[in-house]
């Protein structure tokens, strides 16, 4: 079988442990289904696996990729869920899947999505709207899912909320624009290039601002993907009783944490991880409605993967680098 793959594990020199080439197909659940890849998308997870961060040493090969679109055996068209889990409770309560202690993604335990197939639990696939094409439908399962729970359901807001999205260019940032405007608040956004601010406020975000530069009024709601560089700057922005929705650090984790402030404005700092099938579910059907089509960088065969693979690398990317299956 026709896979990108991780055949080792290196730190310092990522890309010389990709492969693009033939595979064995590996073992799955028995009750697991095919899902024929039209379309997969690169996350900086795979590139992250490729340096032993998101994959241990002893799980290589793994075909790595956790974003695809595609066709069931019986011609379903198809986006795969990523987040695979098991079934726990809290009392009678079952919980979603993203607070599954037992949780992973697809490319860590089991295969990835960039390869010819891809077998995943029945359950985790979810009809692909017609009016949304393969190509974008692979780039929903992972940022644009983190950024739809961001918003919809750990941010605290309502239509009409002013929402301030910290990092302009990242991939989460740009989701989080484009379903914040679908979803009725104000969006505004930080940047230190000037460049990634115009793109933004290109894509639909009403203000942009120089990165901790002081803002013309409080916000209702700060979306925080940076970590250390601006996690100040989002509790200063913040409104009393406002709320941060944080989705990760890519500038440092350990930021301080200004509890003076936390308590006496009383904010709200809510953590989020990727999002639930329900939620999937419920962003779907916002696109379809509102017509809201993600950002693609480029469109590229998978046998060219490791050109893309590259790009991330270096940063060369402005939205999604998509893979479609060529064969």
């Amino acid at each position: 079988m026709f896979a990108v793959y991780a055949h080792a594990i290196n730190p310092q020199d990522p890309l010389s442990a990709l492969t693009v080439g033939d595979i064995d197909q590996p073992p799955t659940p028995e009750d697991w289904v095919n899902v024929n890849v039209k379309a997969a998308s690169l996350n900086h997870h795979d590139l992250w696996s490729l340096k032993g961060q998101a994959l241990k040493a002893d799980r290589v090969p793994m075909i790595l990729g956790s974003d695809a679109s595609g066709v069931t055996d019986d011609g379903r068209e198809v986006v795969v869920h990523a987040v695979i889990g098991t079934e726990q409770k809290i009392g009678d309560r079952i919980l979603d899947e993203t607070l599954d202690t037992r949780r992973t993604l697809l490319s860590e335990l089991y295969p990835g999505t960039l390869a010819e197939i891809v077998r995943v639990p029945a359950k985790n696939l979810l009809t692909k709207p017609a009016s949304i094409s393969f190509e974008q439908a692979a780039c929903l399962p992972t940022a644009y899912l983190t950024a739809y729970r961001m918003l919809a359901h750990r941010s605290n807001t309502q239509p009409g909320d002013t929402v301030l999205i910290q990092g302009a260019g990242g991939g989460v940032a740009t989701a989080a624009i484009l379903l914040g405007k679908a979803l009725g608040l104000q969006v505004w956004v930080t940047s230190r290039d000037q460049s990634k601010a115009q793109a933004a406020l290109a894509l639909g975000a009403d203000q942009a601002f120089e990165s901790n530069a002081k803002l013309p009024d409080k916000v209702d709601a700060v979306i925080e993907t940076v970590g250390e560089a601006t996690w100040s700057h989002s509790l200063r922005s913040l409104r009393p009783g406002g709320t941060i929705a944080v989705s990760g650090a890519t500038s440092g984790a350990m930021p301080p944490a200004d509890l003076n402030r936390v308590f006496f404005l009383q904010l709200t700092i809510n953590g989020s991880t990727m999002g639930s099938i329900t939620d999937f579910a419920e962003m779907l059907e916002l696109l379809d409605r509102t017509g809201i089509a993600p950002v693609i960088d480029s469109v590229r065969p998978m046998h060219d993967s490791r050109s893309a693979f590259a790009d991330m690398l270096e940063g060369n990317v402005n939205g999604k680098l998509v893979l479609v299956n060529d064969l």
